[in-house]
């Protein structure tokens, strides 16, 4: 179903200007009013939202063939910020055009609709990591999905799609090297 999705993107995105985003650069920020859609070419893409807290959970990990924010598509605001984390092109198409598209195309609709139950399901399991009391329960969920760790510089990254600080994760992770 992936590969299904990612080529009806590509072709559906095929007429989209090209934008590039160096490491750090905003695309969007949360509160900014929806105007295109968008579909990562290459690079690395993280959709933040930023709690009260102070903690920067990470919603998405937009990669290469991957739909950026697609729940933008039937928003009138963007509800986080979207932030490349490394040299990235990205495809932008206006919401209408985009809108249209999946109205004129029912199997394009049909495959966008269970592209976003998956979403759901992944923002679920999310949510379900981050009501784990211990930071070695998240760690270990995360892990059992069949994830593996990322490289030393990018463990901040893990940290926080696991809604957890830094610290904690590099505690953990020296705790299970220490055992």
């Amino acid at each position: 179903m992936i590969m299904i999705m990612s080529a009806s993107l590509e072709t559906l995105f095929s007429d989209a200007r090209l934008l590039t985003l160096e490491k750090g650069q905003a695309l969007f920020h949360a509160g900014a009013a929806v105007r295109e859609m968008y579909l990562v070419r290459s690079g690395h893409v993280q959709l933040l939202r930023h709690t009260s807290r102070g903690i920067c959970l990470v919603l998405q990990n937009a990669t290469t063939g991957m739909a950026l924010a697609e729940a933008s598509a039937y928003s009138d605001a963007y509800h986080c910020d979207a932030v490349a984390t490394q040299a990235s092109s990205v495809a932008a198409m206006p919401r209408h055009a985009f809108r249209t598209a999946l109205a004129r195309d029912q199997k394009l609709a049909q495959l966008w609709a269970a592209h976003l139950a998956q979403s759901v399901q992944a923002a679920r399991f999310r949510a379900e990591i981050r009501t784990l009391p211990k930071v070695a329960d998240r760690l270990e969920a995360w892990l059992a999905e069949g994830n593996s760790l990322p490289e030393k510089g990018q463990w901040q990254d893990l940290a926080a799609e696991l809604g957890i600080t830094r610290e904690a994760l590099y505690r953990e992770l020296a705790r299970r090297r220490d055992a």
